[in-house]
């Protein structure tokens, strides 16, 4: 069996701190290195240094650059460096994962096509073997199973190639879409472009931290040292000595029934009701009194998000009154694997049924995306994406890398 790792992200994440938390947690400093040095670049050296932030003692990782790299890697040149390396071909398909986020990042944030962005802060090769060692250091350690707990983003300002920013900055903005993110401590940046493209590859659920027996737990330490401030990564590491069981868990279930509402207005209201946290939302026809065609209108949420969802259904349709009840529900375990298709990134979501068997689906907005920029049918994109993923699948060891996108 494989293992399960959970990013404590309490002072934000950087690729340095994924690499220090991991060696910190056990990862081997020889073979983190050795492996490295199958991508056959030169010109710089890794070091490691126990030091203090705050309270904790932590591992701080540094790419020491000794000749060459200091401007910034191209999106081609980083892709040819992966290709030409011996690295494992599940540790190629991360690290570009990661790279293909971060350029998409990156072309939203500053409004250019993503083959003409430049990586000023993350495409420098300390960056480039921040990313690619910590693909490796989880394929090292065997990890399988990647959870994070929300992600603290700093607060303040930062000066950029781009002039001063707000924090987070414009690519940290657009890659912790749906991520949990909040600001607290001190006034500077805790969480870099790299480390949040780093969670949305490994993880596949955000959260606190579930019921661990943790066989060790790792610190990595930032750049910053801000006073009174612990500024380090925690992860906990977990042998999954068994495979995750179905999750039962309790959600509240709201409807109301609607016949006299435009329908061009749907839309919207299910927009608004997945904003504000709805998990799922259904129109279900139906005939109601004097045999008027009407719709119910059903949400699943969690037990917080009632309010917010009742004042979506009072102010946008003619309801007067909805009903709640609340239930469980059995969800199988799930996953995000990121797979690349001609045209760009894309997210299957893979459930576990169970007994070695699973099922996987590509992401419909992330297909759509593809099929909009490139012109391909997105149904075409749809086939390619599940047959990438069966042909990898196909090729992976038991003890593969999972992630999320």
């Amino acid at each position: 069996m494989g293992r399960h790792l959970h990013f404590d992200c309490f002072s934000g994440i950087s690729g340095d701190m994924v690499l220090g938390a991991l060696v910190s947690a056990g990862l081997s400093w020889t073979e983190l290195v050795n492996g490295l040095k199958r991508l056959k670049l030169k010109g710089y050296q890794l070091r490691r240094r126990e030091v203090h932030r705050g309270a904790l003692p932590a591992i701080k990782v540094d790419v020491i650059i000794q000749q060459g790299f200091h401007q910034p890697l191209t999106l081609t040149r980083i892709r040819k460096i992966l290709s030409a390396s011996t690295l494992p071909g599940l540790v190629k398909e991360r690290s570009r994962s990661v790279f293909d986020r971060l350029a998409e990042a990156e072309g939203l944030a500053h409004r250019v096509a993503v083959q003409d962005v430049h990586f000023h802060e993350v495409g420098v090769v300390d960056s480039f073997i921040d990313v690619v060692g910590g693909i490796l250091g989880c394929y090292l350690l065997n990890v399988t199973h990647v959870t994070s707990s929300p992600v603290n983003v700093g607060s303040g300002s930062i000066e950029t190639s781009h002039g001063l920013l707000p924090v987070p900055g414009p690519a940290v903005a657009a890659l912790a879409k749906g991520i949990p993110i909040y600001s607290e401590g001190p006034r500077c940046e805790l969480a870099t472009p790299t480390g949040v493209a780093l969670l949305r590859t490994l993880v596949s659920d955000f959260g606190p931290m579930p019921t661990m027996q943790s066989l060790a737990v790792g610190y990595g330490a930032g750049d910053r040292n801000p006073e009174g401030w612990p500024n380090a990564l925690r992860v906990f590491l977990q042998d999954e000595v068994t495979p995750v069981a179905r999750r039962t868990e309790q959600v509240v279930q709201i409807e109301t029934n609607l016949d006299d509402l435009n329908p061009q207005t749907y839309e919207h209201i299910m927009e608004q009701l997945f904003d504000v946290g709805a998990m799922d939302v259904a129109l279900l026809p139906v005939v109601m009194k004097k045999n008027r065609p009407g719709v119910v209108l059903s949400c699943l949420a969690k037990q917080d998000r009632i309010d917010a969802i009742i004042e979506i259904l009072f102010q946008e349709t003619s309801t007067l009154g909805v009903r709640i009840q609340e239930m469980a529900r059995q969800v199988l375990p799930r996953r995000f694997v990121s797979i690349v298709v001609h045209g760009g990134t894309v997210r299957m979501k893979v459930a576990d049924v169970g007994a070695g068997w699973e099922k996987a689906s590509p992401e419909y907005i992330d297909c759509k995306k593809i099929a909009k920029r490139t012109g391909r049918p997105l149904k075409s994109i749809m086939e390619d994406a599940i047959s990438t993923y069966r042909q990898g699948l196909s090729k992976m060891k038991p003890t593969t890398l999972r992630g999320r996108a």
